[in-house]
């Protein structure tokens, strides 16, 4: 499967009485990965929401997964992506089957790449890269990085932390296949500007 492009990660605090409007938005401007992630207890509302998003994304041609939650990602038939904390690789590739779209959480560890891919991962995520919101005591990872996982993984490469329109494309260059953004997308004033960025990351990949 053939994965590029800019993949859009939602924050359920950020996206506060906005989720539908700004994912429409930014799948609308050429994202082609949508990450639901709300880590809250409320099971009802995250299944009606994750079952929004995935109308949402059948609607634009866009694949739905789901952050570190295997059973909903099951019921709804989509995608999954598991952190080092959330569970085994492979128990989530049993469950859901051969065809479904699981990523794995690598930091900046080609050796946790190498693990994930040998357990089924559909793609690897590094980083961060930047200074970011969501996670800022993350471990950081180098541009060095990107490009050893270039050379060395089969899988396609994705790259998360800080990633704004400014620096998307030193990532793209240096072997990043997908762009993961949560601020840089939806830290927005409009559905409209969501858009307008999600355009400006789709063009990276076109030029690049």
């Amino acid at each position: 499967m053939k994965l590029r492009g800019l993949y859009a990660i939602t924050d359920s605090q950020l996206l506060n009485g906005r989720l539908l409007a700004y994912v429409e938005a930014a799948l609308k401007g050429g994202a082609k990965l949508l990450q639901y992630r709300d880590k809250s207890n409320d099971a009802a509302r995250r299944l009606r929401e994750a079952d929004a998003l995935g109308e949402l994304c059948s609607r634009y041609g866009a694949h739905l997964i789901i952050n570190d939650d295997a059973e909903l990602a099951a019921r709804l038939g989509v995608g999954l992506h598991l952190g080092q904390e959330d569970g085994s690789l492979a128990v989530a590739r049993a469950l859901l089957g051969r065809q479904a779209m699981i990523g794995a959480t690598c930091h900046s560890h080609l050796e946790l790449a190498d693990v994930a891919a040998k357990e089924g991962a559909s793609y690897v995520a590094f980083g961060r890269f930047f200074n970011s919101q969501t996670k800022p005591g993350a471990p950081s990872a180098s541009l060095d990085l990107l490009q050893q996982a270039k050379a060395q993984c089969n899988l396609p490469i994705v790259a998360i932390g800080g990633v704004t329109v400014e620096n998307g494309a030193e990532l793209i260059r240096h072997g990043a296949d997908m762009l993961a953004v949560v601020h840089g997308l939806f830290g927005a004033d409009s559905a409209a500007e969501v858009e307008r960025r999600a355009q400006t990351f789709s063009q990276l990949f076109a030029d690049s």
